[in-house]
């Protein structure tokens, strides 16, 4: 073969291993777009992106998780999602390139993925029975056959790059040459003699340039046809998935929160600063961090939703509906919420204003008493719709304190992120043992005998939240400029509140900050000092006390298994 014969099929190779990449992309695309628009026939939560992220996050180390949520924030579910995609689309490019050549091997590659995606939507928690695994099914089926249909396009006719492997007459990796027995043998049987006939010179190879070395027209048309196939398949699947987010939107926008029987107190005209920089008194909805593990935000219809009290020591289950708790006693309190994956300094705590039913009042109606009172159970499981679970102690929930069913924040029925239409907030304790949304199933039980999620991987069964402060200005590294500068934040104890905060310069004496006024001890409270700042580097500090009078400990800890401490610090250079 000549070098130009030889550097011409050498092109065409590379043009295939390209176009054979590009079908595995687009039958992965088109395996999820397929998959997406038949989860809307079954459920949202059935996609196999969302089915097989939720089952890599409740298999994920909490180390892992921790370092997301960390790094990630909320956004950590974005990120968890694009590395799917991202992995899906390497395996697809791998597969396209193999089936080329073993076309059965990669349309099979392509049904295992989807195998796997069954198998992780059957097995999440809320998973509603076998029908889960059909959009996983269906998606991996159209992938296959697209796949294989697409790889045949690119099949070389015999003669053309000088390859057996390109034969269609031999599967490829059988090892045989074309026109030979199964055996790999050449036939055998008697022989005939017959007349010699002269030598045909061979016909040379066609050239590899030649526009029949693959079926260039039918890859084309079929890929085109195939990407605006999944792209309407991908644009109807959201449609019809959001119909029903569209559904639990209206039924919230029909919400008309009631009078509270108790309303809070006004927030005292003190109780925020205003200092540049530090943290508002009062969260806005927009702004409330949200730490969960739901990578699609559950998307519930009030008029349809349903709340089960059951368990040890319930002498009288009950079930409530959203109307049910609209018409009860409502209350509305001040709450700070703080997430038990806040690092010492982090953004995850934030204060609303919550208007809801008490939950003791509905456990008391059930004839459910607390284990001080000589009740069996010791913990109330809450179920959310997505599977989650979250254990709280009952002590705590019956000790007098308000802990809620809330069904507004800060003036509005709960948005959807954050629990619509029914949510837990008990004061006092972390999230994770505490605060769970889109709740619809109260069991009381025994810590002995049942461990919720996140106990199951290593978070303590109890965890009353830690006393801290943090400091919101100046900033780390900060560059400020020389002379009276103010340092600003916040200091929060929930259930106990906060007596005093400390600030330290470098290795100098604590200085007490001034404190905005108390709202409750269930929020937290600003504080503020105003510093003499000379030129260079300095380390600021801060610790707080709180009303129990225990001093917040320097010892640093991270955040499993009950909660970070430590005291917030902060560098700056005075310029």
């Amino acid at each position: 073969m000549s070098d130009d014969k030889r550097d011409q099929a050498g092109r065409l190779r590379l043009l295939l291993v390209a176009l054979g990449a590009l079908s595995g992309l687009l039958a992965g695309f088109a395996a999820l777009t397929v998959a997406e628009l038949a989860a809307a026939a079954v459920r949202p939560e059935s996609s196999p992106v969302v089915a097989v992220g939720g089952a890599a996050i409740d298999r994920t180390p909490v180390a892992v998780k921790d370092w997301a949520i960390r790094h990630f924030g909320s956004d950590d579910k974005l990120v968890l999602q694009l590395g799917i995609v991202a992995v899906l689309a390497a395996v697809a490019l791998v597969l396209g390139v193999l089936t080329r050549r073993f076309r059965r091997t990669g349309a099979a590659g392509v049904l295992l993925f989807g195998v796997i995606g069954a198998f992780a939507a059957t097995g999440r928690p809320d998973s509603t029975g076998p029908a889960d695994a059909v959009p996983s099914v269906v998606g991996a089926v159209a992938g296959a056959l697209l796949l294989y249909a697409l790889a045949g396009r690119l099949r070389m006719p015999r003669g053309v790059g000088g390859s057996a492997a390109d034969d269609p007459a031999a599967e490829p990796g059988s090892g045989r040459a074309p026109g030979a027995s199964a055996s790999g043998h050449p036939p055998t049987g008697p022989r005939t003699t017959e007349p010699t006939e002269p030598t045909v010179p061979a016909e040379p190879a066609v050239p590899v340039s030649h526009a029949a070395a693959f079926d260039r027209r039918g890859f084309v048309l079929t890929a085109v046809a195939a990407a605006a196939a999944s792209a309407g398949a991908g644009a109807a699947g959201r449609a019809l998935n959001g119909a029903g987010g569209r559904d639990a939107a209206a039924s919230r926008a029909r919400v008309t929160l009631p009078r509270p029987a108790s309303p809070a107190p006004a927030v005292p005209a003190g109780a925020g600063l205003r200092v540049p920089g530090a943290s508002a008194f009062t969260t806005a909805n927009s702004d409330f961090y949200r730490v969960d593990t739901a990578l699609v935000v559950p998307k519930v219809d009030a008029t349809d939703w349903r709340l089960r009290i059951h368990g040890s020591g319930v002498r009288h289950p009950a079930t409530h509906s959203f109307d049910d708790l609209l018409r009860r006693r409502l209350i509305e309190r001040d709450i700070t919420l703080t997430c038990v994956s806040n690092e010492v300094g982090g953004p995850y705590v934030g204060n609303a204003r919550w208007i809801g039913v008490p939950l003791a009042d509905l456990l008391a109606e059930c004839g459910v008493r607390p284990p001080s009172k000589g009740g069996p159970a010791d913990q109330l499981v809450a179920r959310s719709v997505d599977g989650m679970t979250i254990g709280t102690p009952v002590e705590e929930v019956m000790d007098g304190r308000d802990a809620l069913l809330a069904l507004g924040m800060n003036g509005e029925p709960l948005p959807l992120e954050h629990g619509f239409p029914v949510r837990m907030v008990v004061p006092g304790l972390y999230g994770y043992v505490s605060a769970c949304k889109w709740i619809e199933d109260i069991e009381l039980t025994t810590f002995d005998s049942y461990d919720p999620y996140w106990v199951k991987r290593s978070w303590a069964r109890r965890a009353p939240i830690k006393t801290q402060s943090r400091i919101d200005t100046p900033k780390p590294f900060a560059r400020p400029r020389a002379g009276t500068v103010m340092v600003a934040g916040v200091a929060w104890a929930q259930h106990r509140g906060i007596d005093k905060v400390e600030v330290r310069v470098d290795d100098g004496p604590w200085r007490e900050a001034g404190l905005a006024a108390e709202d409750s001890r269930d929020t937290w409270r600003q504080w503020s000092i105003p510093w003499r700042a000379a030129k260079g580097g300095h380390t600021l500090t801060v610790r707080a006390t709180d009303r129990t009078g225990r001093l917040q400990t320097e010892q640093r800890a991270r955040t499993v298994p009950d909660g970070a401490s430590g005291w917030h610090s902060v560098v700056v250079t005075v310029e």
